[in-house]
């Protein structure tokens, strides 16, 4: 991700929103239309779909600008997690979707209906295909940008779009064409399974924020690697990580000799914290002292306080 400045993350996380809103509503209009004309399973489940992006977009909206405002007096630690909620609300609206397309395609299965002017069905989707990829380009700059898991949500849900319009274009096609009467409604039915993958699949990220999981191995090993570099810091303890949004929030121990006085300490580690800030943009540091050897057992977890006695 490209350090960007709060204001620079605001404005393009809320005109990523924004493109989504107005790609929500153009699709809507198109498959409403081919939808009426067609009697077509997936191409209803398609604009269902397309419904529930629609509300998600809004919803990536607000949590993206609730998100973007500073830490205040209530919220110390700022308002990055209304990106995981704003991500959770759209895990449930793609959820409502595919339980709402595979009840419907099921009833179309079973009736053994056929499509009509699949000429139609295949020309709006075709159209959103390319609308949709044009939109996930565009929100992939700006994740690479900004890092926003809300808008990474989105992306995902439209890539997911791109696999569905097309899987529209191949059911048309097979039940029209090919006379293979129910082609739709199947198609309709794998629409409602991948779509609940994908939720699966996004929820991950946002809980992994509300519950405070640690960094990856990765990033953490790279920011303990990076802490080697600075003498201060060679009694580093106790590491804990969470992030909120795009703020990383890292805290540790660190033991200092026993003639470090308060002030000598103080200076040492934060010139330490400052340039590991500057390695790290985004990071909030917090060091806590303690006298060499010291250990504070009430920070550990219980397989440390064993190892440590072992």
């Amino acid at each position: 991700m490209t350090e960007v400045s709060q204001d620079l993350r605001a404005k393009l996380t809320t005109r990523a929103a924004f493109a989504s809103i107005a790609m929500a509503v153009t699709l809507i209009a198109l498959k409403s239309y081919a939808a009426l004309q067609t009697s077509s399973m997936a191409m209803l489940g398609s604009l269902a779909d397309s419904g529930l992006d629609l509300v998600a977009s809004l919803v990536v909206l607000l949590g993206v600008r609730v998100a973007a405002q500073p830490a205040d007096y209530d919220h110390r630690f700022g308002h990055g997690k209304a990106e995981a909620l704003a991500s959770l609300v759209q895990v449930i609206l793609i959820t409502i979707s595919a339980i709402f397309i595979g009840f419907r395609a099921l009833q179309r299965l079973l009736s053994g209906a056929q499509t009509a002017d699949a000429e139609l069905g295949i020309g709006v989707s075709l159209v959103a295909i390319l609308l949709t990829a044009a939109l996930i380009t565009y929100q992939r700059h700006v994740v690479r940008r900004t890092g926003s898991l809300a808008i990474g949500t989105d992306r995902l849900h439209y890539s997911s779009d791109l696999l569905l319009n097309g899987s529209v274009v191949v059911a048309l096609a097979l039940d029209q064409y090919a006379g293979l009467t129910g082609a739709d409604a199947v198609f309709g039915l794998l629409i409602a399974l991948w779509l609940l993958w994908g939720a699966w699949s996004a929820s991950s990220h946002a809980l992994d924020q509300l519950m405070d999981r640690e960094w990856p191995d990765e990033l953490r090993e790279r920011f303990l690697a990076a802490a080697k570099d600075y003498p201060e810091l060679s009694g580093l303890h106790d590491f804990r990580t969470r992030s909120s949004g795009t703020h990383y929030f890292a805290q540790f121990h660190v033991w200092v000799p026993a003639d470090w006085t308060v002030q000598e300490a103080h200076d040492r580690l934060d010139a330490a914290e400052e340039a590991l800030r500057e390695r790290f943009p985004g990071t909030e540091i917090l060091i806590h002292v303690d006298p060499e050897g010291q250990t504070d057992r009430e920070t550990m977890l219980p397989q440390e306080i064993t190892e440590r006695a072992t």
